[in-house]
């Protein structure tokens, strides 16, 4: 059941008020950097697949190899960021991607013609994201003031998209250029972002290593915690399914070059509509964060993310592809931080790395494994078939869960989900 509100609860801050705190901006810095040089490679990598084969499947492999890894080592990517510095970890797993992006620009300098050692390297790659992710994502609620979250969370979100915008906008640009000018770029703000990680102060409860001999059980606490919180189960299931058949993104190449016919720059504006649209609405949400009806909004944005899909794969113009692209990520932008602020505020710190490797896992189910889902659908059916079905199973998936999760959509304010710690009542 919902925790009420109580006296002692913190007044949720401004954003002017948690931008002043140093260990945000500087996370600030390290996101904006690194997601940056992480969405140009991957806007130049999905083009440059399909330019060797032609063939959406080979773009559906791609997320599905940045996936596996994730999935396989969940328990010992949650056990680790809950076990171990949780910047160190971090630091670690960006050094990865680091020689991920380094290996593809080596690579597209010898004009390939073979996709496997490409598939190997984003293998790797997913290695490495499959670690950064649950002990980075649980920095930030720690170096969040108190009642500075939600806030937090939409600054976050914010320089997540200015990079949605920054790095697909330049990556047609670069890789018209040469595909390497684009992987070389990336390794730069990569590496930018690994330098900035440095710099964040994360205090003295954030660094405590726990040296107690790890057990199956302590691993599968992240599976039992989500399982026996149904606000929390709801949140990320929605946006589970609804991206799962709603992943259109991953066909903007094909979409870009069979529907709309249009060229690389082109091409690289369409991707950067995501970020347009993400951007714009988490900017709002930083200075407007969304307060009241928090379930009924998230199951709202959800269902435009899906119509916006179908008319993105029903459409010839690039005009109104771009905008169907700006809609969906704008709606989707909104659910990423309702999502982002429940999760931390009904999980524990101690439970917080293992319960966000799980929540990776189904990230990436929703996001990679959609994308492996829509390049298998595109290439049995065709593009606008799979983006339309893809898009009318989301708006399904809305009205189902409308129904089978009423504690979701009657939250009404993040206070209500504020949770003692020492308290194992279910929310």
């Amino acid at each position: 059941m919902s925790h009420a509100a109580s006296p002692s609860t913190p007044q949720e801050l401004t954003t002017r008020d948690v931008v002043r705190v140093p260990a945000v901006r500087n996370m600030l810095i390290y996101s904006t950097a690194l997601y940056t040089g992480l969405m140009l490679q991957a806007a130049a990598l999905g083009k440059q697949v399909y330019d060797m084969t032609g063939r959406e499947i080979d773009i559906g492999l791609i997320g599905l190899l940045e996936f596996l890894p994730a999935a396989f080592l969940v328990l010992l990517t949650g056990m680790v960021a809950d076990r171990f510095q949780r910047k160190k970890v971090a630091m670690l797993g960006i050094v990865g991607e680091l020689v991920s992006a380094l290996a593809l620009m080596f690579y597209a300098r010898t004009n390939p013609t073979a996709v496997a050692p490409i598939f190997f390297i984003t293998f790797l790659y997913g290695v490495s994201r499959a670690f950064i992710a649950p002990a980075a994502r649980s920095i930030w609620p720690m170096v969040a003031p108190p009642g500075g979250l939600p806030a937090v969370v939409a600054l976050s979100s914010a320089t997540w998209t200015g990079a949605a915008i920054l790095g697909p906008a330049s990556s047609g640009l670069l890789y018209s250029v040469d595909p390497w000018v684009a992987y070389a770029v990336a390794s730069g703000l990569i590496c930018i972002g690994l330098l900035s990680l440095t710099r964040v102060k994360t205090g003295q409860a954030a660094t405590v290593e726990n040296r107690e001999r790890p057990t199956l059980h302590d691993a599968l606490e992240g599976l039992r915690f989500i399982r026996r919180t149904p606000i929390l189960l709801a949140a990320i299931s929605l946006d589970l399914f609804a991206v799962l058949f709603g992943g259109a993104i991953a066909l903007l190449p094909v979409i870009a070059e069979e529907r709309l016919n249009v060229g690389d720059v082109a091409y690289g504006w369409l991707r950067a509509a995501v970020g347009i649209g993400a951007g714009s609405v988490a900017i709002f949400l930083a200075f407007r964060p969304a307060r009241r009806r928090i379930g009924r909004l998230l199951f709202f944005v959800v269902g435009v993310f899906g119509i916006a899909t179908v008319v993105l794969g029903l459409t010839r113009s690039y005009l109104v592809a771009f905008i169907a692209v700006i809609v969906a990520s704008g709606a989707d932008m909104v659910s990423v931080f309702i999502r982002g602020s429940i999760v931390p505020l009904v999980t524990p710190d101690d439970k917080r790395g293992r319960v966000l490797a799980v929540e990776n896992v189904f990230i990436g189910a929703s996001n990679e494994l959609g994308a492996f889902e829509s390049g298998v659908a595109s290439q049995a059916f065709g593009a606008p078939a799979a983006v339309v079905g893809g898009g009318v199973a989301t708006v399904g998936i809305v009205g189902l869960f409308w129904f089978l999760f009423p504690s979701l959509r009657k939250i009404d304010r993040f206070s209500d989900l504020q949770r003692d710690d020492n308290s194992e009542e279910q929310l």
